[in-house]
């Protein structure tokens, strides 16, 4: 299966900047897509279904995924539990035959941590959920997590230590996830490789690749040898972030 997601920053601009371009060249069998910013449901091309989960608040976050006709959706959940997440459409899972595949936004912690308390509790929360469901079958889980794990996902470490998506609480969340059973594939195949998957729109950042990797594919171990390629599109244009994607033999 070939497996996509792609923080857009607004569906309405990215399909303005090539979107549906993309997906006819790169024709993903799942697409999960993050900050969508858009409440109405666009009409779905010929071979995809749309699974639409916008933020109460216009303009705000928000997830979707695009996944062939073809493809049994056994059950969806656009819920951890908790409203406070949930009305900021931050989560899809989709029950499928072989897997449950998650398509996540995770909060931002912004300028000055004054979300970071929220993020945290999101991330904990997330972890948890994940943990519950893998009991029934794997878990395949994508999205923008808003943290740079290790300083070799952030061009800039030193200088950006402690500030929201590379303090310490983040990164430890990540490290505790991870170890918990949990492969981030592009580092599992990519052990020592740099590449970001999100510039700054200031300071001509991404023209001068001073990026972070904050997008990941993630697994559960039980599929490690499964996985066949993950990578980073970073050639790919329309949004401040990168399109990332996983293949995966199921």
């Amino acid at each position: 299966m070939h497996l996509y997601s792609w923080n857009v920053n607004g569906f309405r601009a990215v399909v303005k900047n090539g979107f549906y371009n993309f997906l006819n060249k790169y024709n993903p069998d799942i697409l999960g897509i993050q900050e969508i910013k858009y409440s109405e449901k666009p009409l779905e091309p010929k071979d995809y279904s749309i699974i639409w989960n916008p933020a109460k608040r216009k303009g705000y976050a928000g997830t979707a995924i695009f996944i062939k006709k073809n493809i049994d959706i056994k059950s969806k959940s656009f819920s951890l539990g908790v409203d406070k997440f949930d009305h900021e459409g931050r989560i899809i899972i989709l029950e499928l035959d072989e897997f449950y595949f998650i398509n996540t936004y995770f909060p931002n912690s912004q300028h000055g941590l004054p979300r970071l308390d929220f993020k945290i509790e999101f991330d904990k929360l997330f972890h948890k959920h994940l943990n519950k469901l893998r009991k029934n079958k794997p878990v395949i889980a994508c999205g923008d997590f808003n943290v740079a794990h290790e300083e070799k996902d952030i061009a800039r470490p030193k200088s950006n230590e402690g500030n929201a998506g590379f303090t310490k609480q983040e990164r430890d969340w990540m490290t505790k996830f991870l170890s918990d059973g949990y492969i981030d594939t592009f580092r599992y195949l990519h052990p020592n490789t740099i590449k970001y998957s999100w510039w700054s729109y200031r300071f001509s950042a991404r023209k001068r690749n001073i990026g972070w990797r904050i997008d990941y594919f993630i697994t559960s171990d039980d599929l490690k040898s499964k996985i066949k390629n993950a990578d980073i599109l970073a050639n790919v244009l329309g949004s401040d972030h990168a399109p990332i994607y996983l293949h995966i033999n199921i």
